[in-house]
């Protein structure tokens, strides 16, 4: 009898297993891919195509990168090409039709993609950066024969943006199937409208559609949970639909005692919805989500959860060095955590909407997210050289072109699949937009040559010349173009709202004194500032009743003294928190640049040093040193003390993070700190005290000659002491390599960073010298790339082989699907092997 018992609860739990596994919804659809480039910008008339001698390839894909840097290409783009592609992929049909749809998920095509399944047009996407999902269902066959699916990509207009973007399929691709009873793809809303420490109400919208041929009488059924999978609260409703009708219905919750999300502490939970038709499920949903409260005030700023939180952000373009935009979820891991420990709290997503997988990501790690939509509204900017347009090529041709007809579809996919996200707390609907309205330039009064719309006289060092009334006027008299930027803001605005309401709109406002005047700022919640710092005085003396921050800044102390000492000023976003390609038209060998933080290959710089001395409570002492003679600074005559050339010399600035100069040459020691006082010593000799109250810029300075040994940075709080080192290294004698993970998921997606670093025999890192090296990897894993960081390193980064920078270098490395061991040895001339061993398991 027991063994009857047993057989039939395996039986039934067989067959719930089986249920379970028929109700996924997503299927990884990034495999067995087939890849040409062609010449031909046109899609092609007949497809599918015959494709037995293509690349294979595996998604997501960025063809750009794959490719050497070329002086005579655009450094817009970092002096890389785009092209035209063609991506293919046969699979049998995975379900019953009679019962299930079909549809495919691209969360990221660049750009101008077209897509069919065998041979029947499904639509066009031209954004690179919206989400766009097909049904399939009616064009699928029955007959066990393979479909096709077919995706021509056309960035033959390579040159179409001011910073690198990648061509291809760059990001995940997801084929989801459902019952004909189904909750739509991004068919859920969750907001939670009240919040208190003892218990929070959540509201969730649901979407549900019937593609039945007759009427359907569901039940819905919904669990929310937590991170354990523990049921905290649970609603039911009963609903009908009729043939081919799409409803909404809504369900409310308590969670009793929740845990709130922050970057502090990124709690987050689930409401697991599941549709039941007699009793059986047909349809199970997941919406993962957070509980937390945001309030903006106009003189106090900006309250999570009740707590006024000062945002410590950081712009970032979605490259990722030598993987270009197609960034493995494991480099952006690492990248962020690095940024967090430098005290970075928020992240703006310059100047597009960035992956689903990336939001993921900052729900998981807690990061706030200023979200941002478009770069270019009516009007081109030029891609070259910022500002308005002044080229009319075929490459430079961009998304203006596009606006007009796809800016809503565009907008309201990208807002239904990322208005879940806790991480995001804003909507930033455009970037810069100004420039692009000549106008708005002139009517300040500090551009005044039609022939040379960019000379201005200090627009960008000092306040407004004009009050509102006056620039009023000045804007009302002006003639204006065939689109008016206060109108186009507040429509988009009008579309965001009707997405959601929950948080507040921001742009990032370039001229704010003419956008405060013409009704483009009143179009958003919270206008943002960029590099207007000057004008905070003038806007809360004329327009106290609004609320501004800064949305995009250098990255300096003055930046965040605004924070601190205007109430109502809430953020910054220093430009950029990450180095990145592009944006350096005409300065080859630079392809890339501005990375305050980490540079292209997620190395730290010294802003990172910096920055978390200002952010981070815990205590902090780092050592930059520059040859005085390079350094903005001279020595005082008299005293030997550093006296700044100019202002702009008390700024931050990359350093060496090495103690290696000529006997005797005169070196500028830069220290940051957030102790009051620092002591310096230079082979146990003391060369005084440094306060940061005599130190501009928040940086403490010595002038010191040089000679050989240990230079140490300390400083004392009672009883704690906190020293920084600097030593100097010998002759190279050897090198190490290290890994950041040793054990990875054999899921063909899991990563490790090697790093090279040549040091010498007392393993001191040797800074000052370079030697080529070359990465092997044996076992499981591919090798994805190599790179040292540097602004000018035009070697390829598809690679295993190049020339390190400050004696490093980086390569990356992805799993298979197969586990196993895996073996990486990096060699250089001169020296003896070096091996590390990984592993991967399932």
């Amino acid at each position: 009898m027991k063994r009857i018992i047993v057989l039939l609860l395996g039986l039934w739990m067989m067959s719930c297993s089986q249920q379970q596994a028929n109700l996924q919804r997503e299927i990884d659809f990034n495999f067995d891919w087939k890849f040409t480039l062609v010449e031909d910008t046109l899609p092609p008339n007949n497809v599918p195509l015959a494709d037995q001698d293509w690349r294979d390839i595996r998604l997501p894909h960025d063809w750009s990168v794959e490719a050497s840097f070329d002086s005579t290409l655009e450094g817009c783009v970092g002096y890389l090409p785009g092209g035209v592609g063609v991506y293919q992929k046969h699979f049998k049909t995975p379900v019953d039709l009679e019962k299930q749809n079909v549809f495919v998920l691209f969360d990221g095509v660049y750009n101008n993609a077209t897509f069919w399944i065998n041979g029947k047009k499904l639509g066009v996407n031209p954004y690179g950066y919206s989400p766009v999902y097909y049904d399939l269902s009616s064009y699928l066959k029955t007959n066990g024969e393979e479909n096709s699916i077919t995706v021509h990509v056309d960035h033959s207009r390579f040159a179409d943006s001011r910073w690198y973007t990648g061509s291809g399929i760059y990001r995940n691709v997801k084929l989801i199937t459902v019952d004909k009873l189904h909750i739509p793809i991004w068919g859920t809303f969750i907001t939670t409208p009240e919040v208190t420490k003892e218990a929070s109400k959540v509201h969730l919208q649901i979407e549900l559609e019937n593609n039945y041929t007759t009427d359907q009488n569901v039940e819905v059924v919904t669990s929310i949970v937590d991170a354990k999978g523990t049921e905290l609260s649970k609603a039911t409703s009963n609903t009908s639909l009729k043939s081919n009708q799409r409803n909404k219905i809504t369900q409310d919750f308590t969670v009793k005692s929740p845990k709130l999300w922050s970057p502090e502490s990124p709690t987050l939970y689930s409401a697991l919805t599941q549709l039941k038709v007699d009793g059986k499920v047909v349809d199970e949903y997941s919406t993962p989500f957070g509980i937390r409260t945001i309030e903006f005030k106009v003189d106090e700023g900006f309250y999570l959860n009740g707590e006024n939180t000062l945002v410590k952000g950081v712009c970032l373009h979605h490259d990722a060095g030598l993987v270009g935009t197609a960034v493995p979820l494991g480099i952006w891991e690492r990248r962020l955590k690095l940024l967090k420990e430098g005290g970075v709290n928020a992240i703006r997503t310059s100047h597009n909407p960035f992956s689903k997988e990336f939001l993921d990501l900052c729900d998981r790690m807690g990061f706030l997210v200023q979200h941002e939509l478009f770069d270019e509204f009516d009007y081109a900017k030029d891609k070259r050289q910022n500002f308005h347009d002044r080229h009319s090529d075929y490459a430079t041709r961009g998304y203006d072109e596009h606006f007009q007809q796809w800016a809503k579809s565009d907008l309201q996919r990208t807002m239904r699949r990322d208005r879940n996200h806790p991480s995001v707390f804003q909507w930033s609907i455009g970037n810069e937009i100004e420039w692009t309205y000549l106008h708005y330039r002139y009517i300040t009064g500090f551009y005044t040559d039609p022939k040379n719309p960019n000379k201005n006289k200090g627009f960008f060092g000092k306040p407004p010349m004009f009050t509102p009334e006056e620039l009023k006027v000045r804007y009302d008299n002006w003639e204006k173009g065939e689109y008016i930027l206060a109108e186009t803001a507040k429509k988009l605005n009008d579309w965001v709202k009707e997405m959601d309401d929950t948080r507040p709109t921001t742009a990032n406002l370039i001229i704010p004194q003419v956008s405060h005047v013409s009704g483009y700022a009143d179009a958003v919640d919270i206008p943002g500032y960029s590099y207007r710092n000057v004008i905070f005085p003038w806007t809360k003396k004329y327009f106290p009743n609004t609320q501004v921050t800064t949305n995009e800044c250098p990255g300096t102390w003055d930046d965040w003294k605004q924070v601190l000492e205007y109430p109502g000023v809430f953020s910054i976003f220093m430009w950029t928190g990450i180095d990145y390609i592009g944006e350096r038209n005409e300065r080859w060998p630079e392809k890339s640049a501005w990375g305050d933080m980490l540079d292209l290959a997620g190395f730290k710089v010294t802003g990172w040093n910096y920055f978390k001395s200002i952010w981070k409570d815990e205590p902090h002492i780092s050592i930059g040193t520059l040859p005085l003679k390079k350094s903005g600074f001279k020595a005082h005559e008299m005293s030997g003390l550093p006296v700044a050339k100019n202002k702009g010399s008390y700024k931050w600035r990359n350093s060496n993070w090495h103690w290696n100069y000529k006997k005797g040459e005169k070196v500028l020691v830069e220290v940051t700190s957030n102790y009051a006082t620092v002591e310096l010593l230079l082979n146990g000799k003391s060369l005084g005290y440094r306060s940061m109250s005599d130190s501009p810029g928040r940086i403490m300075r010595w002038v010191v000659p040089f000679e050989e040994g240990e230079l140490v940075a300390r400083a004392k709080f009672g009883k704690e002491e906190t020293v920084a080192t600097l030593k100097s290294a010998g002759k190279p004698s050897q090198f190490t390599i290290s890994a950041d993970k040793k054990q990875l998921k054999a899921d063909a997606y899991d990563v490790s960073h090697i790093v090279f670093q040549l040091k010498d025999k007392e393993g001191i890192p040797v800074k000052t010298e370079d030697v080529r090296v070359t990465f092997e990897v044996e076992g499981n894993a591919k090798l994805l790339g190599v790179d040292n960081g540097a602004w000018t390193n035009i070697q390829d980064f598809q690679s295993n082989t190049l020339t390190t920078s400050q004696g490093r270098a980086l390569t990356i490395i992805q799993t298979t699907k197969e586990a196993g061991d895996i073996k990486i040895t990096a060699k250089a001339e001169g020296y003896p092997d070096q091996t590390i061993n990984l592993k991967s398991t399932h």
